[in-house]
């Protein structure tokens, strides 16, 4: 991956990431694996990238009144067992299968996004 072209996808991955949540992850994964990283390694390097910058979000969203805390922190116990539980199945899945679920997942909330 070039310099410039990882300086740009910084960039596109964070501005999304500070749009749309960690939606950043969206962009960062079809972009590391058109890069040559394998499908496992382009989620888990999203995740990377996507955590410090939704920390970064975070602070301002709450800064700007826009985070309800007290309703994520009732998300946030079981959401770390989930990620744990996904973390641990992810090496059992096999590729073309995550490939279509991740790629199901986003048709999905695209539909979603336009009908409600």
């Amino acid at each position: 991956m070039s310099k410039l072209y990882s300086y740009i996808s910084g960039a596109v991955i964070g501005l999304i990431n500070g749009i749309f949540g960690s939606g950043g992850g969206i962009i960062a994964v079809p972009m590391l694996k058109k890069n040559g990283l394998e499908v496992k390694k382009s989620h888990a390097t999203s995740l990377a990238i996507t955590m410090p910058l939704s920390i970064v979000s975070c602070f301002f969203y709450a800064k700007n009144g826009n985070l309800n805390f007290s309703f994520a922190i009732k998300l946030i116990p079981l959401g770390l067992i989930g990620a744990a539980i996904g973390g641990f199945i992810i090496k059992k899945i096999p590729d073309k299968i995550l490939k279509r679920v991740f790629g199901l997942m986003l048709i999905i909330a695209g539909v979603r996004l336009f009908t409600k």
